[in-house]
Parts: structure tokens; sequence; C-alpha cells
């Protein structure tokens, strides 16, 4: 997590649900990864699949993810190439669905309406710093655990479990 993160802003507002991100109807069948990425955020903003680059950061604000353990939201996200998210705060099971799968999530209390979609951001997680070099303002995110930053580099929960497992061989 030592990274620094450049991408703009693809703003959202509060209680963005799973449902929003990946909408049910495509839960029904298996669906590769880049197929969900094409319907990423497709009930909150139809029009994000097209416009979201590799490596921009979604900001939300609270409550982002809130409602049911859908895996295939996070799945999502990550095969449209954002680097993160951040947000006022998260649904829980997103957040640990987020970090199981290695997508990294951070929250910016007091994050508001402090940045707007297409603001140019920093992001620095390791130092717990979100930077808008748009508006040239500096926000703090809350530090990761020891243990979620751990899962992160380790590309997810899987991985990480895995080098647990094969460092404890003997």
């Amino acid at each position: 997590m030592d990274a620094v993160l450049r991408g703009r802003a693809r703003r959202y507002g509060d209680d963005i649900t799973t449902d929003a991100i990946m909408p049910s109807r495509y839960l029904a069948s298996y669906l590769p990864p880049e197929q969900l990425a094409t319907h990423a955020l497709e009930g909150a903003d139809a029009g994000f699949a097209r416009r979201v680059e590799r490596g921009d950061i979604v900001v939300g604000g609270k409550n982002f993810g809130c409602g049911s353990s859908r895996e295939e939201a996070v799945i999502g996200l990550q095969a449209t190439g954002i680097s993160a998210v951040v947000a006022e705060s998260f649904g829980r099971i997103f957040y640990r669905n987020a970090i199981n799968r290695g997508l990294l999530v951070m929250e910016c209390p007091g994050l508001g309406d402090r940045i707007t979609e297409g603001d140019e951001l920093e992001l620095r997680p390791r130092e717990g710093v979100l930077r808008d070099l748009t508006r040239a303002e500096e926000l703090r995110v809350r530090p990761l655990t020891s243990t979620a930053a751990a899962i992160l580099e380790a590309g997810g929960l899987l991985p990480y479990v895995k080098a647990r497992i094969r460092s404890s061989e003997v």
C-alpha cells in the first residue's frame, strides 16, 4: 500500500446500494468480470462504464455499498480498472467484500461534497491522505488496519491465506 494512486474522481452521493453498483438482473447466471464491468454502477449512473478510465477513483458519500451481500458489485467495479473507492462511510458487508477481493476502499470522514466529478485526485493510502489536485485541498482518510493492509497487499483474502499457509510449511 505504498503506492501513490492518481486518477479522476467519479462522484456519487449517499446510500449507493449494491444493487445500484451491480443490478440483480446480471446475477442470474455467471458473467465474467469483463462483462460485469460493463454494468458497474448502472443503477446509479448508466454512463459510468463508458466514461470510467483505468486508475479513476470512485468517490462516495455516506453508506456506499449498503444493502445485500453482493460480491459481484466489487468484482464489477474492479474489472473497470478503478484504483480505489473512497467514501465518507461504507456498508460493512461491501467494505469486507472489497478488502477480501483486493479492492482498496478507504473511509474519509467529513468528505461531504468537497470533491466533485472529474477532479484530479491523488491517494496516498499509507499516509492516510487524499489530495484533490484540482482544488488544492488535502483530506485525511482513515488508515487501514494492519490486517486489511496485508490482505490488500497480497491481492485479496485468498492469496493472503495461501501465502500464510506456505510460510508456515516446513
